[in-house]
C-alpha cells in the first residue's frame, strides 16, 4: 500500500473513531451476541470493527476506500470479518440474510441518502446504530412543531421507531470536525399501525408539504391534491407541514388517494 494510504480523505468525508471510550459505549449500546448478523457500514480503519471482534463476533463490512479494505484485510486476515468494497447505495441489503444488525460512522454529506437506502430494507433488518452529525439526529427524531422537524423526520419514523442515545465530541474522531455527533437506535416498524396503500403517492406528498412547509397546504399540496379533497381527508388545509404527524399525513395520502394513479 502506498503511504498514508489509511489517512482520511476529505472527498469521502472521512471521519474516524478513535476515542476507546466511546467505542466502548457504542459496543455496549449494541449489546452484541456472539451469534449476530452484523453488517458494518464504512467501517474505516476498523475502531468499532475491532470492538465486535473482541467480543467474538463475526462481522461483514461494506467499505468504498479501496485502500482501507486492503488496510483491514490485511490487519484482520480470515480472521472474523468478511469485507466487501462497495458503494453501499447501489447495495442490495437482502443478500445479508435477515435479522441484520446495522452499525455504521456515517459519511456527513451522504448520511440522508444513506438512511433512505437502507429504509428500503427495514424487513430485513432487527436494528441499527448508527453515528451521525447531530444536527441530522435532532432531524430523524424532532416531533410535529419542532424547527427540526421535516421530510427527513416524517420519511425516517414512517418505517423506524427511534431512539437518540448519545453526544459524541469532535475530539472523538480525526481529524476532528467541527460539528458533534450522536449515537441513534433505530427498529424497523414491522406491523405498521399506520401502512401507506400507496407508497410513492404518500412519499410525493410529503415531499411537496415540506419543499414550501411555510405555506399552509392548501398551497404547497396543490399541484397533487384539490383543498376540498385535504378538508374531506380530516386535514385542516390552512395548517402547515410542520403541524402534521406522520399519521396524519398516512391519512392524508390513503383518503386523496386517486383511483386511477394517473398522476402519479
Amino acid at each position: 500500500m502506498k503511504k498514508n494510504s489509511t489517512s482520511p480523505q476529505l472527498k469521502l468525508s472521512q471521519n474516524f473513531l478513535n476515542d476507546l471510550g466511546a467505542i466502548a459505549t457504542i459496543i455496549e449500546a449494541v449489546k452484541p451476541q456472539t451469534d449476530d448478523n452484523i453488517l458494518e457500514i464504512g467501517p474505516g480503519r476498523g475502531a468499532i470493527t475491532q470492538g465486535f471482534i473482541e467480543n467474538g463476533n463475526c462481522i461483514s463490512a461494506i467499505e468504498l476506500d479501496e485502500n482501507l479494505v486492503d488496510y483491514l484485510k490485511t490487519r484482520y486476515g480470515n480472521s472474523n470479518l468478511r469485507i466487501k468494497r462497495g458503494d453501499i447505495l447501489k447495495t442490495d441489503l437482502s443478500t445479508y440474510g435477515r435479522n441484520i444488525r446495522l452499525v455504521g460512522n456515517l459519511p456527513y454529506h451522504i448520511s440522508s441518502p444513506i438512511l433512505f437506502h437502507v429504509s428500503k430494507f427495514s424487513k430485513y433488518v432487527r436494528d441499527a446504530h448508527f453515528m451521525l452529525q447531530r444536527e441530522v439526529v435532532n432531524r430523524m427524531v424532532a416531533r410535529p412543531g419542532e424547527s427540526s422537524y421535516g421530510r427527513l423526520s416524517v420519511m425516517l419514523q414512517y418505517h423506524w421507531t427511534m431512539e437518540k442515545l448519545f453526544d459524541l465530541s469532535p475530539k472523538s474522531f480525526l481529524p476532528s470536525p467541527k460539528v458533534w455527533s450522536s449515537v441513534i437506535r433505530m427498529i424497523p416498524r414491522k406491523n405498521h399501525d399506520f401502512a401507506a396503500s400507496d407508497y410513492d403517492y404518500f412519499e410525493s406528498i410529503v415531499a411537496d408539504a415540506f419543499s414550501q412547509r411555510r405555506k399552509m397546504l392548501k398551497s404547497s399540496l396543490k399541484k397533487i391534491i384539490d383543498y376540498n379533497d385535504i378538508a374531506a381527508a380530516g386535514i385542516n388545509p390552512t395548517l402547515r407541514a410542520e403541524n402534521l404527524s406522520v399519521t396524519n399525513f398516512v391519512d392524508l395520502a390513503n383518503k386523496t388517494l386517486p383511483k386511477n394513479n394517473s398522476r402519479f
